[in-house]
């Protein structure tokens, strides 16, 4: 019988996020740096039954009932559809963050590997934009993409936005548009200290409260209650339009309801997206390491979760890891 694993803050983890590559075919401005990207080589990433291996022992040992898969790029990874397979298996929330380039040839045989839920970025509806952040004309891919999932079936399909001051907040009304006329779910991210070059300021962050005043003021909207361990608030328009939703990462942090852990594509566990040191369960792993010897790692780390980021704060201390290198 699984047993829970409780955080030294009473929190129950319960959600593991998994990095399968670091690799991504966009070189976005605020994920990467402009230069000096170092891409793992293969042997350093986990196999998929290394990644196996952890999410069933997430599970099965400690009662994990969400798994979500991200990079870099998730999809770039040879054969991902197994993956999805083995992973769907365990009967958990399966899902799926991507730039959603390759969804038009890929989303048929995810779903019918067993995904049910996918995320897709999209920063802006712009295509000169597009090309300046993703430094990819590939605006046209994406959108066919999104498309490709909504005739998979796949559901809900929600777009994460991140918003940057001076950047793309002037499309906040355009994608609540985009999303109500497709049936989307669209989420508007505050930007977090994570990017690769270092640029990130508070005054650039666009808090949630004004998203919501700004949709609000054209479409009205009520906030859904109770809205758990999830990252975003989510609101309902008046009119049936379906949902909209904020993550206030850094304005209305919600570390206190936080379950979630990461591992990185090379096997590094981290208790916080925000976190300075790693457990490496991938030496466990490759050295012979046995089910209870990953499982004590896993629960040692989980032991050491801190109570939240301290972004603002004097003593915040910026990951030496950019967002394309841990996983969302």
């Amino acid at each position: 019988m699984a047993t829970a694993l409780v955080d030294p803050h009473n929190r129950t983890v319960r959600d593991l996020r998994i990095s399968i590559t670091d690799r991504c075919n966009f070189r976005c401005t605020y994920c990467m740096p402009q230069e000096g990207m170092r891409w793992l080589p293969r042997s350093e990433l986990l196999t998929f039954e290394e990644i196996e291996r952890i999410a069933r022992l997430c599970v099965e040992r400690f009662g994990f009932d969400s798994i979500r898969l991200t990079g870099g790029e998730p999809t770039v990874r040879a054969d991902l559809p197994v993956l999805v397979t083995g992973l769907s298996a365990l009967g958990v929330d399966l899902a799926l963050t991507t730039n959603g380039a390759t969804l038009a040839r890929l989303a048929g045989d995810l779903q019918r590997a067993g995904l049910r839920r996918i995320n897709i970025s999209l920063d802006t509806l712009r295509r000169d934009r597009f090309c300046e952040i993703t430094r990819r004309d590939a605006l046209d891919d994406v959108l066919a993409g999104i498309d490709a999932a909504r005739h998979a079936g796949l559901a809900p399909i929600k777009l994460n936005c991140v918003l940057v001051r001076g950047v793309n907040d002037d499309e906040i009304l355009d994608f609540a548009q985009y999303g109500r006329e497709r049936g989307l779910e669209v989420r508007f991210i505050e930007w977090m200290p994570l990017d690769g070059g270092g640029s990130w300021t508070a005054d650039r962050v666009v808090p949630a409260r004004e998203v919501i005043d700004r949709i609000g003021a054209v479409w009205p909207v009520d906030q859904v209650a109770a809205r758990g361990t999830a990252p975003a608030d989510t609101w309902t328009y008046r009119d049936g339009g379906g949902r909209v939703g904020v993550i206030a990462s850094v304005t209305q942090a919600f570390c206190a309801a936080c379950d979630r852990i990461r591992l990185t594509a090379e096997g590094q566990l981290r208790n916080c997206l925000f976190s300075v040191r790693e457990t490496d369960l991938r030496a466990i792993l490759r050295s012979g390491g046995s089910d209870d010897e990953v499982a004590a790692a896993v629960e040692a780390e989980v032991g050491r979760k801190w109570a939240g980021h301290t972004i603002g704060q004097v003593h915040f201390v910026r990951p030496a890891r950019s967002m394309s290198q841990i996983g969302g």
